[in-house]
């Protein structure tokens, strides 16, 4: 999530703080077809300027729709100007600290089940293969945005900065890229082995992908984070500092 996301996000859902504001959101969204100004204040009970102040707000924030539409039969001449509606926009809004993506979890035990299905695989490798080819595409988009022929570190930068935006919130410290949120926190806590096998496929494909031998992707499970590092090829794996805990997160 980057930061106007988050801002973005969360100036919606403090749309909806104020009282009227989200009776008038619940309203609407309960209605089968667009409703008027007047037709709200009427249903709530409010003053209709108020209605209306309320429900312009809601649509700044893009929680709801405007259409206008002639409510009468008159055509033409006299028939007057067509009336603002509102109606519950499609955008949705999800505030979560820390990020948490099982949407993209979703997504890859989906994609998952419908190739081992198709392609005779087990789950399992048809979720390893679902994941390495979306840490390809994180690969890729950081490659994108370090431009050509960027140095390692302006690589390594825009990694960080891919996974940070997927809520991996990487964190680098002696020669190791630890991962200081798991996206997939409480999948991981009740089907460790398989999320993590995901995580450890999505690391390892980014790596991969960038055709950057500096780091390797490493399971190494630890309390409150991920259970994969990134690891430099510098840095032997005996001369690392170990972990206060072997509990996995992820």
């Amino acid at each position: 999530m980057t930061r106007d996301d988050l801002a973005a996000s969360v100036a919606g859902v403090a749309a909806l703080a104020d009282p009227v504001r989200r009776d008038l959101y619940l309203y609407v969204s309960a209605q089968p077809a667009p409703v008027s100004r007047d037709q709200a204040s009427d249903a709530l009970g409010i003053a209709r300027h108020t209605a209306k102040f309320h429900l312009d707000k809601l649509a700044e924030e893009g929680l709801l729709d405007i259409t206008f539409k002639r409510l009468s039969e008159r055509r033409g001449p006299g028939a007057g100007r067509p009336t603002k509606l509102y109606s519950r926009s499609s955008r949705q809004l999800s505030v979560i600290l820390p990020v948490r993506r099982y949407d993209l979890a979703g997504k890859l035990l989906a994609t998952a089940i419908d190739d081992a299905a198709a392609q005779g695989t087990t789950p399992a490798e048809a979720l390893k293969a679902a994941a390495t080819d979306w840490g390809r595409s994180v690969a890729d988009q950081a490659r994108a945005a370090a431009g050509p022929r960027p140095s390692p570190e302006q690589l390594l930068a825009c990694t960080c900065q891919a996974l940070g935006e997927n809520g991996y919130e990487p964190h680098g410290t002696g020669g190791t890229i630890v991962l200081r949120n798991c996206p997939f926190d409480a999948l991981a806590r009740e089907h460790t082995e398989l999320v993590c096998g995901m995580n450890l496929a999505i690391m390892t494909a980014v790596t991969e992908q960038l055709h950057d031998p500096a780091f390797t992707a490493r399971l190494e499970p630890a309390s409150d984070r991920c259970c994969v590092v990134l690891v430099s090829a510098d840095v032997p794996a005996m001369h690392r500092q170990p972990e206060e805990s072997t509990s996995p997160s992820s």
